[in-house]
Order: structure tokens, then sequence, then C-alpha cells
């Protein structure tokens, strides 16, 4: 269904009548702080990506909900706290995205996605109170695997990259056979500093090819688990544990699972 900006407008305001409601009478919302809703507010999100991923119109629709509730409680805390309130939120994220989008706001000619993103990294250095230097807006809290796909995505917005994504292969191929010279020389810290080394070349290797790593990972897991279980109840179906199979059962269970487009 297709709204009118009116009726957008309402179902905001009716969100915020209810958030007001709630924090006054909940005996839970009432409580509730800046630190404790923290955690929910990161699994809520995890579960917007699950939804985003399975392309789930109403699960997303249900997460959107639940990440927008979030950001109406912290706007709410802030209201009580004095420091603002959920306009100034709106306000200042529109200020923003309007100083960011000079081609759009202003005098800026930018043609592709790609220098719309140059101009944006410049931009975010130049803002007062912004950040200081061009990795330093990128969340320590990150997962290591999303992490590093944003510095090597920063870093290129400033023009340091690779200028032919084909040429990163090569490094990808270095890295490779450094993780082997260091297995070689049985030395626990460097062999884990050599994975690290070549996680990083393969997810910029992704980035360069316009794959997100996470989503890859992600689908890769989920195929995993999905052919995992089709082993376990297949040894389940022979009356069997999945422990007393040997691994050629096991795999052969495993190829059925492909040919049944798990």
């Amino acid at each position: 269904m297709k709204h009118t900006k009116q009726q957008k407008m309402e179902a905001f305001g009716r969100l915020l009548d209810v958030m007001d409601t709630l924090r006054e009478k909940c005996p839970w919302d009432r409580k509730q702080t800046n630190e404790s809703l923290r955690q929910n507010t990161i699994e809520e999100v995890y579960e917007l990506t699950d939804a985003l991923l399975d392309d789930q119109p109403d699960e997303i629709k249900k997460e959107l909900g639940d990440v927008l509730l979030h950001i109406v409680f912290y706007s709410k805390i802030g209201e009580e706290k004095g420091d603002f309130d959920v306009a100034d939120v709106a306000n200042a994220l529109c200020d923003k995205l309007i100083y960011r989008h000079p081609h759009i706001y202003g005098e800026v000619k930018a043609d592709s996605a790609d220098e719309v993103i140059t101009n944006w990294e410049k931009l975010k250095l130049k803002e007062k109170g912004g950040n200081k230097t061009v990795l330093s807006g990128v969340p320590r809290s990150l997962p290591a695997l999303i992490k590093a796909f944003r510095i090597q995505d920063k870093a290129a917005g400033v023009g340091f990259d690779w200028e032919h994504r084909e040429d990163v292969w090569a490094k990808v191929e270095e890295e490779y056979q450094e993780v082997f010279e260091a297995i070689k020389e049985s030395d626990t810290a460097h062999i884990e500093e050599e994975f690290g080394d070549l996680l990083f070349a393969v997810i910029n290797a992704a980035r360069l090819y316009k794959v997100r790593p996470d989503n890859a990972l992600e689908r890769c897991n989920k195929k995993f688990i999905d052919r995992f279980t089709y082993v376990e109840k297949a040894a389940t179906r022979a009356n069997r544990s999945i422990t007393d199979l040997s691994l050629q059962e096991m795999e052969a269970f495993w190829q059925e699972a492909k040919q049944h487009g798990l």
C-alpha cells in the first residue's frame, strides 16, 4: 500500500506518541538506558540483515520497525536528558545529507556513483567536528570482516586503490604463498598474521568486484548449514547417528544435498 506524505507523517507522530506513553507508564520501558538498550540494538540490526539477505518483505518491514523503535527510544532518552530530541536527530541528518550532496544541492558535478563517493569522503574530512583522518570514522566495534571492507572502501574513496582491479589477484597469490611459508616455520603468531593478510587481500578482491564479503560469506554459511543438516537427517533416516557415519558416507549424503539444490 502506498501512503501519502501526510499519512507517513501521521504514522511517525503516532509512533512518537506511543513511545511517550510507554516511557511514562511501562515499568520495563521506563527503566531502559542507552547502555541497557545497546546490545538489543545490535541484535535488531543483525535480524534486519538476515531479513534483507532472505529478501522477505514482511520480515524486512517488521525488522525495520524494530530498528526504528530503537532510534526513537534513544531520541526520547536524549530528550529527557535535555541533550537532543528526535527533531534534532532528523534535522542534523538532513543538514549532513544536503552538505554531502553538493552535486544535488550545489554546483559540484558528479556523473557516477564513484565520483559521489570520492566527494563524500573529502567532505567528511572537511566537516567541523568530523573525522580527523580518513579511517577514524570506521567504528571500532565493527566485526573484523566488515571493518576490513570499510577500511579498504574509505581508503579507496580518497584514491588509495588498485589502478586495475585485476592486479589484486597477484596480491592474493602473494599472501597465499606467505601463509604456507609461515606454516613451514611453525610460528603460531606469524601464521595468524599471514592468515590475516590473506583474508584482508581476499576481502579487497571482493570489494573490487562489487561483492559484499559479509553477504557472500553469510550465504556460504547458510548453504553449509542446509547441506550439513541434510546429512544429519539422512543419517537419522538410516537409523544412524551422524557420528557413526564414515567420512565417505557423509560425503555421499553431502553430494545428495547438492543434487537436491541445497
